[in-house]
């Protein structure tokens, strides 16, 4: 299993948040790109072709996978990132539904000492329940805290982890949602408000 690449990188005045992952159940590997959390647009190519052939497994996705977001990379450092999205027409990416992770409480999350981030997980639109999450806090001058949580039957989750609050502008949120055999995987940058 690949669990993806988050690049953020700047182009004149806007930041673009860049995340790579396999979608295993409809053998895609995708590409999306964020501004202000917010999907501009996705590049997806299959590899369901590929994945038949002998020899064909979890390093060559991983390449794949790399040089297709390394190639969104550059296509913003260019100015050029229009040119390798897929358009929203294309009919191949049109019926597969998609997971989001929405951070439902993102202006008010710091208070006591801790950290406490409300999500939701949703597919189309609709709640999706018992939805695994993986949660990846990252803060200076401290190891990685993991944690793991389920959404409950509106597809709502929450964990709250305890950290000083002059940390937040230093650190990050990394959250993967994985429901059956589907994966989305969003990162959050954390201010001090």
């Amino acid at each position: 299993m690949i669990f993806g690449f988050n690049t953020d990188v700047k182009h004149v005045d806007t930041i673009y948040h860049v995340q790579s992952e396999a979608r295993e159940s409809e053998k895609l590997l995708q590409t999306q790109v964020f501004v202000r959390g917010r999907c501009i647009g996705k590049k997806a190519i299959s590899y369901a072709t590929s994945a038949a052939e002998t020899g064909f497994g979890d390093h060559q996705k991983e390449q794949l996978l790399r040089d297709q977001h390394r190639l969104v990379l550059e296509s913003i450092k260019d100015g050029k990132l229009e040119s390798v999205l897929d358009q929203a027409e294309n009919e191949s990416l049109a019926g597969i539904k998609q997971l989001d992770v929405q951070w439902e409480n993102a202006e008010s999350v710091h208070t006591n000492r801790n950290l406490t981030m409300q999500l939701r997980v949703t597919e189309g639109g609709t709640a999706v329940p018992k939805a695994r999450l993986t949660f990846r806090f990252a803060r200076p001058d401290a190891a990685p805290f993991y944690t793991q949580a389920v959404t409950d039957a509106a597809g709502n989750a929450e964990i709250s982890v305890e950290v000083d609050e002059s940390a937040l502008p230093d650190s990050s949120v990394m959250v993967q949602a994985n429901h059956e055999g589907r994966t989305v995987t969003r990162k959050f940058a954390l201010r001090k408000t």
